[in-house]
């Protein structure tokens, strides 16, 4: 029979199996709610900064891994003459060290990524370009044997390369313009293809990350990718608007009693000729600044058609985004939008609601907010 230490050790060694199966699922929320956290409602200059040498690091790595007799590769036969090393090595592959690193590094990368595209997307088909980085993200945990395979590694730095230029572009030059994108994207891709072509063996494939760049571009043309770093922090549409030294006071229509996870409804009750007023708050870098348009659109045999457009000038730089409203009269029944969109057309965010005109309502269930 076993003694009491020895069932003990068993039992521990049970737990400690299945313990090491959960890690990674236990470090993939830990990691992403950690990013959520710290990166916040905007984009930094020191996130641009961490993602950069995160991106080096594995420059550095896919480099070397490109060479057979590479110091990496070295690196592990050195630790193999350990004797602790000597012990663990069946379990714990020491010539994969390298791979486990890359794939925690592309990991960060497309967990911070997913939540910066996550907080600057608020467009439905603007979705997509983040569902696929969640996709990316979940996948990464699965493919650790894959990463062997340097195609994979290309790929992965690639898209990781070029959708921090993306980022990184509008904080250096303080623009938007959609030249910046097409020019960020194509300067990502050729990172990568000079590394591949500078690297000891040709060791896996390059033509996707030209295929990645030429669908982003796509993408971008029609609409689907948010124009980060933009950021909503709120959009509403109110009855009126008076601004006072506290902040913007806006009457809303009070949201039913079973709504109770928002403050104010989308339905609006008119008189004839009475106007309504967009407000939106968007966050921007400092030093960036644009044109931002309202884009009024009244929905007409299931076509959003655009009524009127105005707008205003955005200046970067505060935390809770750039205040500025729009505001529209003579509103028709039905369905309308608001799409609040850069000088380039790129939808920021959208705001729909509904109009009726000529019914009474009770003036009391109107609420003032602040903003």
């Amino acid at each position: 029979m076993m003694t009491d230490q020895a069932q003990a050790l068993s039992r521990w060694s049970r737990w400690l199996a299945r313990s090491r199966m959960a890690l990674p699922i236990v470090f993939f929320i830990g990691g992403f709610v950690w990013d959520a956290i710290t990166i916040g409602k905007k984009v930094a200059m020191s996130d641009m900064i961490i993602f950069a040498l995160y991106l080096l690091v594995a420059a550095i790595l896919m480099y070397q891994l490109a060479e057979p007799s590479s110091s990496i590769r070295r690196l592990g036969e050195r630790l193999l003459r350990f004797q602790w090393v000597q012990h663990k090595v069946t379990r714990w592959p020491v010539h994969d060290w390298p791979y486990w690193v890359l794939q925690f590094l592309f990991g960060s990368l497309l967990s911070a990524l997913f939540i910066l595209y996550f907080k600057s997307s608020s467009e439905g088909v603007a979705w997509i370009i983040t569902l696929v980085l969640g996709a990316l993200l979940v996948a990464n945990e699965f493919l650790e044997s894959e990463y062997r395979r340097l195609s994979l590694c290309w790929s992965m730095f690639g898209l990781c390369s070029i959708l921090w230029c993306n980022f990184a572009f509008p904080f250096l030059f303080g623009s938007v313009h959609a030249a910046w994108f097409y020019l960020s994207t194509l300067l990502g891709a050729t990172i990568t293809y000079v590394l591949y072509q500078r690297a000891p063996h040709h060791r896996g494939r390059i033509w996707p990350v030209w295929a990645i760049a030429g669908l982003l571009m796509l993408a971008y043309r029609q609409d689907m990718i948010p124009p980060v770093p933009l950021v909503k922090q709120a959009v509403v549409v109110a009855y009126d608007l008076e601004k006072s030294p506290q902040g913007y006071w806006m009457t809303v229509e009070k949201s039913p009693w079973w709504q109770f996870w928002r403050v104010d409804t989308d339905h609006f009750y008119l008189q004839p000729g009475q106007r309504l007023v967009c407000f939106s708050a968007i966050f921007a870098p400092q030093g960036l600044k644009t044109h931002l348009l309202h884009d009024w659109q009244k929905k007409q045999d299931d076509q959003w058609v655009s009524v009127s457009t105005p707008g205003f000038s955005l200046t970067g730089g505060r935390d809770s985004g750039y205040r500025g409203y729009t505001y529209k009269t003579n509103l028709t029944p039905g369905e309308w939008r608001v799409r609040i969109q850069t000088g380039n057309r790129q939808t920021i965010a959208s705001h729909q609601f509904t109009v009726t005109l000529g019914q009474g309502r009770d003036t009391h269930k109107r609420i003032r907010i602040r903003y």
